[in-house]
């Protein structure tokens, strides 16, 4: 699993590499979580994570708090069709805006 961050338009655009799973997500969080100021934007690019695990579902739900804790926006993009599912059953979804480009989420959060 692999972290690149960069900003864009005042965005912290997050992309995620590989999988997202026990082993994997604590790495996550500490690269991720530094990021979560008050007024942060953080766009979670999804496109290339193969797997995600409970561990990752935690990280996005402790992302959550911790962002709306800080008056922030965040939202994800290129959710892949068992992901966006798995998130759906649970209604993860309902916690997160999805959009289905960069640019669509970055003219989102920019705004």
């Amino acid at each position: 699993m692999e972290v690149y961050i960069k900003t864009v338009r005042q965005v912290a655009v997050v992309e995620i590499t590989g999988e997202l799973d026990g082993k994997t997500a604590p790495e996550a969080q500490e690269r991720i979580l530094p990021l979560v100021q008050p007024g942060c934007k953080i766009l979670l690019d999804m496109t290339k994570v193969s797997y995600m695990s409970s561990a990752g579902l935690r990280l996005f739900l402790l992302l959550n708090r911790q962002i709306s804790n800080h008056t922030g926006r965040i939202a994800l993009i290129g959710l892949s069709e068992e992901i966006r599912d798995t998130m759906d059953m649970i209604g993860f979804l309902n916690y997160f805006t999805t959009f289905d480009t960069l640019n669509a989420g970055l003219d989102a959060l920019a705004q």
